[in-house]
Formats: structure tokens, sequence, C-alpha cells
């Protein structure tokens, strides 16, 4: 309930800014003890619908987290569970609406079954769904472990006497919990009355009743074991009978860090009675000194001894030199006269009751008329059944006379320090002493005032004004964070302390100390003032401590690898100082080193001008330890003019007091020696030299094989070269650039092998040159130059080595001619006029491209001619009938065979030359002559071979004369008698036609369709045939193929 209320405050405001329902629950888990009254709260935000929102709350216990237990809702009184009806019904189970859309559940009397996750969930009166509607909270009920155990007891004490009572708490909660432990006083039906207490925070505290005696000593709490506590209780009064008991709760902090009481218990009481001495009282009067000085103040104090004070009336009253000043009856209200009443309202005099027994007068300026003899007297007072009082005795002490002197105006005031020299963020204090030394309440102020270092001119520092308030000058705000001052509580003498000194506070201090007065209107009045001599402050800087490590070393490695550049800080000057580092590096032709790179004491990056010239900047890598004692510079991919010497510079750089970095020292490391070079040389190509044959017209593969390299990375450029026979230079045959470009050589040397040329590479280091339809042109000795790219740091490629292969010789050959004509000899006699074939049968060829040319020849027996004595010789005569080329092209028919020859080629390999019309000057030898010819890559021709087949010998026998024989071989009686006679027979039928026509339609109107006349007839087409046996001989001209 103690935070429950600013809780619900706060989830009223979160609820007015969601957008939709939420439902808030307690925090826990929470921590109750068995038997102990509990709340939660529970609250509904972000809905719509009514204001005054319904709550159902149920539990999933430990031994069935997934079932549902309802116990109690605002809306259903059927809502509960049986075993929880009865604590509902009964109100041990309840819930108490705070208001309309927060409750809180009462468990009046918590039990251990009550143990478990309780949730809070809210009934829809929303138009739809969203948000969430119920909230969960966990609840752990511990045993009640709290012991509160004291002596019961009855004590009859004498008043002044001393009283002791202890008390036991224990408690053994396995939770971290506090224990708090009071003490009370109670009279019969009156409220208990606290004595005093210790809270759980150890805070040691009295009741307003007991407040001053506890102030001085007589009423005490103390622990004198691990559970038990003692209360003592010195000069017991009167008012101190009643009955004692000690209370004590037991704390535990909930998750939303506030502390609750988990259970409260008191032990049983003692009865203590207190019996009064007497009646007698005695008075008596304090003051701390009888010597003041003008403007000091004063206090005077009555203090009543009596028994049973406070059931006693006692009237007071304050006399000045035998004058009354005030008087205060039983009421304790101060009656003033007129002169000490205008003080008083000028808050310079007060007079009060401090408590049951002291009374107090107090002047808080002292004039000199204000010497004298002071008194009070005190009277006790009678109170009657009228409620009037009467005066019963009175008594008082003895005078105390007090002398106020005037206040001296000579003084002088001196600065002094016990430190004129400190180190950077080091404390010095400037002591003003004024002499003589006035009290603290005489109105002194103390201003100092500064020339800082280099200049000419005091400044004011800060004022310790006249009344206590400080005012600080205008131009130095800055020393009020590092700077205190302090006035003495015992003289006006000032102090100013300077903490975290810097080169701002070096310079010279004085002190201006001025005494005032302060008239009765309240003005003041300067009584004097003086200067105090000069104070000069140093402000030094620390000493040095910076040490950068000088080793030397010497580093060799390959380009394209990182240069890694270390710089030691062996020791430093403050663990927080900060380090600017420079990276140099000096060339053996430089006088200087050149700057690389800057990193400053911030961790800013500033670039050299070699880095900017030697474009650096991308291969720069700085890093600093974690550490901060080394730092790092590694120069990615290394190239050879990175060579050189280096070395870094260190600055410490510390932080002043005025939050400003300055350079304490400098110091420069020892060298690194870096050498940066190319790497070996491991390029290989085969050296392996070979021999290839091939046929003409085939591919060829000639390999170049890198078998090592000297890196993976490195890139390659192939060119290949060729020796002909018979040319004494090589000639470049492609280059494959390392982009993988391909450029041929000379178009002129090349010819058209540039066109069947292909170069692949089908693996790394593999490079395959490929020459299609290879001609014998092609044969020489091949090889290839390998170049080896390497990537130097700054992109750019250069040729690292190169190497050539072995030779390849090239021999590309012509096939092996196997040209095969049936070369069988036959015999063939036909009838004049009749037809004979002539079969030129291949039997094998070289190449299933190959091409034939075919020529036949009649050979014909012939005598020779000489002179009588000469021996008669017979010879052939062979005469060409027919040729055809391999482009199917053929020759010019004889003058006798023209007309009569049919050319057929019934396969590749089959070619049949037919003689038509035979006759008996065909009687003779045939045969034919066969030529192979081949296309070289190029698609040139060529003859591979040739052969002549045997003889055909062929005999033409005579026949008779027919007419069918003597019109089929003279043209003009051909014509005459098949083809002239039906032109003539169709005309004539067209003029029959055209005679009945007109004779038909004379009456008619002559004109045709649509007006048109009728100016032709169509002629019926007519077929004939010839009606010889044979048809005729046509004439077969040189490339006519049946």
């Amino acid at each position: 309930m103690r935070t429950l209320r600013p809780q619900l405050a706060s989830l009223l405001l979160l609820g007015m800014a969601l957008a939709q329902r939420q439902v808030a629950v307690q925090e826990g888990p929470l921590y109750r003890t068995e038997g102990s009254h509990i709340t939660l709260w529970c609250k509904v935000s972000g809905y719509q619908g009514p204001a005054e929102q319904n709550f159902q709350w149920s539990i999933y216990l430990p031994s069935a987290p997934e079932r549902e237990v309802q116990i109690v809702s605002t809306v259903d009184p059927s809502f509960p569970y049986a075993i929880y009806t009865q604590r509902v019904r009964s109100r041990g189970i309840y819930v108490e609406r705070v208001q309309g859309d927060a409750v809180l559940l009462h468990i009046t009397e918590l039990q251990d079954r009550d143990a478990g996750e309780y949730e809070c969930h809210t009934p829809n009166t929303d138009e739809r769904y969203f948000g969430s509607y119920s909230a969960k909270m966990n609840l752990v009920v511990i045993p009640d472990s709290l012991r509160v155990t004291a002596v019961p007891q009855t004590l009859n004490k004498v008043e002044r006497d001393s009283l002791e009572l202890k008390c036991e708490v224990s408690k053994s909660t396995a939770q971290h919990s506090h224990v708090s432990i009071a003490w009370y006083r109670q009279r019969g039906s009156e409220a208990p009355v606290e004595v005093i207490s210790l809270s759980r925070d150890f805070v040691l505290r009295a009741g307003s009743a007991y407040a001053q005696r506890q102030a001085t000593g007589d009423v005490r709490l103390d622990k004198v074991g691990e559970t038990t506590s003692k209360l003592t209780i010195y000069n017991l009064h009167p008012s101190d009978q009643g009955e004692f008991y000690c209370e004590a709760a037991e704390w535990i902090q909930d998750p939303d860090k506030s502390w609750y009481a988990m259970t409260r218990k008191r032990s049983q009481g003692a009865i203590v009675n207190v019996q009064a001495t007497d009646k007698e009282f005695s008075v008596r009067l304090e003051t701390e000194k009888r010597t003041y000085i003008v403007g000091e103040p004063v206090e005077f104090r009555c203090i009543l001894e009596a028994q049973n004070v406070p059931d006693r009336y006692f009237s007071i009253s304050w006399a000045f030199n035998s004058s009354l000043i005030a008087s205060l009856g039983p009421n304790a209200v101060p009656v003033l006269n007129n002169e000490f009443a205008q003080r008083e309202a000028l808050g310079q005099l007060k007079v009060a009751k401090e408590s049951d027994n002291v009374f107090v007068l107090k002047i808080y300026r002292l004039r000199l008329e204000d010497s004298g003899k002071y008194n009070c007297r005190v009277t006790e007072r009678e109170k009657t059944v009228t409620g009037d009082f009467i005066d019963k005795e009175s008594k008082r002490p003895k005078n105390i006379p007090i002398s106020v002197l005037p206040l001296k105006a000579g003084f002088a005031v001196t600065a002094i320090s016990r430190t004129p020299g400190v180190t950077y963020n080091e404390s010095f204090d400037l002591q003003c002493i004024i002499k003589p030394h006035y009290p603290s309440w005489v109105p002194v102020s103390v201003t100092w005032r500064f020339q800082p270092a280099g200049s000419t001119e005091f400044h004011d520092l800060v004022t310790f004004t006249r009344d206590g308030g400080v005012q600080w000058g205008d131009r130095y705000m800055g020393f009020r964070t590092r700077t205190a001052i302090e006035k003495a509580e015992s003289s006006n003498n000032v102090r100013l302390s300077i903490s975290r000194a810097s080169d701002t506070e070096a310079g010279k201090y004085q002190c201006v100390a001025e005494l005032w007065r302060k008239n009765y209107n309240s003005s003041w009045t300067r009584l004097a003032d003086r200067t105090s001599n000069l104070l000069e402050i140093r402000v030094l800087r620390p000493v040095t401590k910076l040490q950068v490590s000088k080793s030397k070393r010497s580093i060799t490695l390959v380009e394209n690898r990182p240069i890694p550049l270390n710089c030691s800080v062996k020791s430093q000057t403050s663990p927080d100082s900060h380090f600017a580092v420079l990276w140099y590096v000096h060339k053996p032709s430089d006088a200087d080193g050149k700057l690389i790179l800057k990193t400053t004491h911030s961790s800013a990056f500033e670039y050299g001008t070699y880095a900017e010239e030697e474009g650096l900047r991308g291969r720069l890598q700085f890093e600093r330890s974690a550490s901060g004692g080394l730092f790092s510079l590694t120069v990615q991919r290394a190239e050879v003019r990175d060579s050189g010497s280096y070395y870094c510079h260190v600055e410490e750089w510390l932080l002043s007091p005025n939050h400003a970095w300055y350079k304490l020292a400098e110091e420069v490391s020892g060298r690194t020696e870096v050498t940066v070079k190319q790497p070996d040389n491991r390029l290989q190509v085969n050296q392996t030299h070979k021999n290839i044959t091939v046929l003409e017209n085939q591919w060829v593969t000639l390999e170049c094989l890198v078998s090592s390299r000297t890196s993976p990375s490195s890139q390659l450029s192939v060119e290949w070269y060729v020796w002909r026979p018979g040319h004494p230079e090589k000639e470049a045959v492609a280059r494959l650039s390392r982009q993988s470009t391909l450029r041929y050589g000379d178009l002129v040397a090349l010819g058209d092998l540039r066109s069947r040329l292909h170069l692949e590479s089908p693996s790394p280091g593999l490079y395959l040159l490929s020459i299609q339809n290879a001609t014998v042109r092609d044969s020489g000795a091949y090889n290839c130059r390998v170049e080896e790219w390497l990537l130097d740091p700054s992109d750019r490629w250069y040729k690292r080595a190169e190497d050539l292969s072995g030779l390849i010789t090239l021999t590309v050959k012509q096939p092996d001619p196997t040209l095969q004509v049936d070369t069988a000899t036959a015999n063939l006699t036909v009838q004049e006029k009749e037809s004979f074939p002539l079969d030129c049968s291949i039997l094998s060829r070289s190449s299933p491209e190959s091409h034939f040319a075919v020529t036949w020849y009649n050979l014909r027996a012939k005598e020779a001619g000489g002179h009588a004595e000469e021996e008669e010789e017979e010879e052939e005569e062979k005469e060409a009938v027919l040729s055809v080329g391999p482009d199917a092209v053929f020759s010019p028919e004889a003058g006798r065979w023209e007309g009569r020859l049919r050319f057929q080629r019934l396969s590749a390999v089959l070619f049949r030359l037919t003689v038509l019309q035979a006759g008996g000057a065909d009687t003779g030898n045939y045969s034919c002559r066969v030529e192979e010819w081949l296309a070289d890559p190029n698609g040139v021709w060529y003859r591979l071979a040739e052969e002549e087949s045997g003889t055909v010998a062929v005999h033409v026998q005579d026949a008779g004369s027919t007419l069918q024989s003597v019109i089929c071989s003279n043209d003009a009686l051909f014509y005459f008698v098949f083809f002239y006679p039906f032109p003539i027979f169709g005309i004539l039928i067209i003029t029959i036609l055209l005679v009945r026509f007109k004779s038909r339609n004379s009456g008619k109107n002559s004109e045709g369709k649509n007006g048109v006349p009728l100016l032709w007839i169509k002629e019926p087409h007519l077929n004939y045939s010839p009606t010889c046996l044979e048809p005729p001989v046509l004439s077969i001209h040189p490339g006519t193929i049946d």
C-alpha cells in the first residue's frame, strides 16, 4: 500500500499515451510471509468502453502450472473455484477498487498454498481485440521465522535511577532481508510513545519525547549479542512510568527497489513504576564567557532542576540590571518590554523555551550598552480548579555580569602559502591571516586578488563578504570549479584552496581585508582596510618519464607483403598520458626523414607529404594496443621503392587542469631497416622437344605447359613462334596477352593460317594452340614464349620473368594414294543403231572426300604407212570420247560423237557413258582413265593419283535399211510426216467453226458480251507423238547428266 498510489498515478499517465489496451500488474516475484496480509495491484489502460473496468484474478499453482484456478472477480460472484469460495465469502480474499481502472487484491491471511503465478485479467469492452488483456506475476510464500522475545517483568524504580531492558530478535529467512527494532512506552489506553529505534538501514533515532535525552546520552540502544539489543535509560523521570516493549519488523526489497515489511511483531511488556523524590527545585544560570566584543552574540541559559517537571507549572522572567527584559508563563509565550521588543522584532534578540527545564535568552549582536548584570527568576505556579494560576515558590540564581568591549580598528593582514611551487594537477592553499584575531561574528570582508603570470594588473578573484557570503569576480569564473574558500570558525582568517593547478593559476596573489560595522539602521560603515604582501605561486609542468624503445632491427621481405613497424613506449609520465606518433622514413638519397603519417593525441590522422607523393594513403594501417604503450604502423602491399629506414617520433601529451592538452615531451625511437625485393623467379616452361606428324586436313594441337610460376596470382602471356623450312627467321604465329587478348602474327606471313588457329587454356598454366585443317605449308618447328607478369602494390603490372618451351616439330603430309580402277577386259557386240554402255568402276579411293576426273578413250587399230622396204607395223590410235572434270564440267564432244553420248554417275565410284546410235565406225577398244583429286585445307584442288581401267572391245554389226530408218534418219522427212499436217488440220477446223457460227447468229447483234467484239477463238490443245518406234536422238551437251 505504501507505494501503490504513486505507481498507479504514473500508470494512469502511461495509459493515456497508449493506443491499445494494456494490463499491468505488480512486478514479481514477491516474497511474503505466511499468515501476513498482502495486496497486489492491477491496472488497465488504453481501453475503450466504460470508465469502470472489471477484473478477474486467477492463479497457476506450481503443482499444475498449466491449469488456471479462478480466485475472485469484480463482476461474477460465481467466478471463484471451490477451494477459494469460502475465503472470498468471508472476505479473507477480496478486491478493493482504487479507481475505475485500478484495483487491489487483498489476501488477509496468506497461506502456503497461495504461492504461485497470479494472473489479472480484464474482460474486453473494446470494439475489437487489440492489445493485452491480462498480466502475470509470481508470489512466493515463505515461513514466518521472525521471533521477538523479552522477559515479562514489573520493575519499581526511583526517580534518577537507571533502567535496562533487553529484547531478543531472530529470523531464519533464506532470502536477504533486514530487521528494524523499536522500543515503545505505553500508559493505559494512551497511544504508544516511541522511545528509540534502529531502522532497517541501521540508523538510530529517538522519538520526539526522548530526543533531547538521547542527545545528552541518557537514552541508549545497544546491541549486546548477535540477536539481543539493550535499552538503557539513565536519570529516570516520573514521566517514564509505563509499559515498555520492543517491536521488530522484517523487511525485504521488492523488484521495484522498495522495501516492504513482511511481518511485524512485538514482545511482551515490562511494567516500570518510577517514584518521584520530592517537589523541590533549583535554578542555574549559565553563559559561555563574561567578556565580549561589540557585535558578538551571547546566550544565557536558565536551567530548572526539579522532579516531574512536565507535570508541574513554572513561569520565568529575565532581567538586565534589575530591569525586566521578558517573561514566559506556563504556556511558554514570551512577553518583552518596549526596548527589547523592538530588538526582538529586528531579529537581534530571542527569548524561548528550549525544553521543559531549559529557558534561553539570546542577543545576536551585542552593543556597548549591553554591558551589565543578567539574571532569571523561576516561579512555580499551581493551577486552581477554576483554571487560574497562583504563584508558589520563586527562586533565582546569582547574577552574571558581562562586559562588552569596543571593536579595535588596528589590524594587519598577511598572505602565506606552504606550497609556493606546485606541479600540474596538484593543489595549493593560500592563507589570509588577520591579526589580531577577530571573532568570527565580527563583520570582516576578505578579498583575494590575482595577477596572472606575465600580466601587470590585479583583478578581484573572490570575496568572502562581511555577511558570510562568497562573491566571485567576473574575469575568473573558471576558478570556481577548482577553488574552495573557507573562513575559520574562531577567526576571520580566510583560506583559499585551489585544486588541479595549471598555468592559469600561476601568478601573484594578495588578500585585502576590510573591517565593517553594522549601524542601527542596518547600514554599514567600513572602519578600516589592509592589504597583504604579494605571494607568488609557480605552477610547473610534471617531469617527464617518457622513454621510447631505441632498439634497431632489419626486415627483408618480398613485395606485396605487409611491412610491420612497431613503436613501443617503455615508460610514461602519467597513466592518463596521450601520445602523438609521427612516422618517418629515411632514404639514402635524402638528407632528412620524410613524414609518412601523424596520429595526434586525440587519435586524429594526418598524412605526411611522403604518403601523398608515394600514394601510401590506401596502404597504411595504424593500430594501438589496448594497454596504450605499443603503436603499430603496417604498410600494406609493400613495393621495392618502400625500402628505407623507418622510425617514429613520439610526443607525450597531458590534459591540463583547464582541460587543455599540452605537449610535455618528445622522443625518437630506434630505426627499422626495411628491404623490399621482388619475388624470386620460379617460372618454368616444359622444355621437352616433340615431333608430331599429321595428315593434311587434320587438326593438330600444340601444347605449352607452365610447370611452375612465381606467384599463383601472377598473369601469363603466351606467344607462339614457328620456323618454316627454307625460312631463316622465326615467324610470330599468335600471342595471348595477360588480359586474354588474342593477337595474330604478320598477316602476309601467316596467310590463311590465321583463320585456322585456335588458342585456349583449359586449365591454369596449360595453353593449347590448335591448327584446324592442317596443310603441308603448316609444317615447321613451333615453340612458345611465356612471360609472367606480377601486380605491384600500386596496382601496376610488370614483367617479372619469361621462358621458352621446347621445340615441337610439326610435319604435315598429304595422304598416300590408294586409287584403284577395275582393270578387267571385256568384249561387247551390238547391232548398228543400238546403244552400248561403257562403265568405269573405281574399286578403292584414297579419301571419302576425293573427287574424280574421268575420261573415256576409243582405241582403234590402224596401219602405219612407210616405204616398201620398211617393215609394216600395226599401231593403236587413241581418241578421247568424253572428259568429265573433278568439278563435273564436260569437255566438248568430238565431231562424230556429237549428240550420241549420255553420261551417268550411278554411284560415287561408278561412272557410265552410253553411246547412242552405234555405227560401224564405233567398233574398237574403249577404256577410261580416272584422276583422283583432293582439296587442301585452303580449298585448292590438287591431283593425287591417276589410273586407267581395262579395255572393252566393242564390235558393231551392220543392218539393212527400212522405211522407219529412212524416215527417222532424215530430219526434213521426219518433220514433214509427223509435224506439219497437224497445224494445217487445226486451221481448217477453226475456219469451219467460224463460218457456222456466223450463219447461226446472222440475225443477232454481232457484238459480244458487254458490247465488246469477239476478236479471238481458243485453239484446242493438240498432243502428238512420233510414229517412229524409237525416239529421236537428241544432242547431249557437256554438263548434262541424265
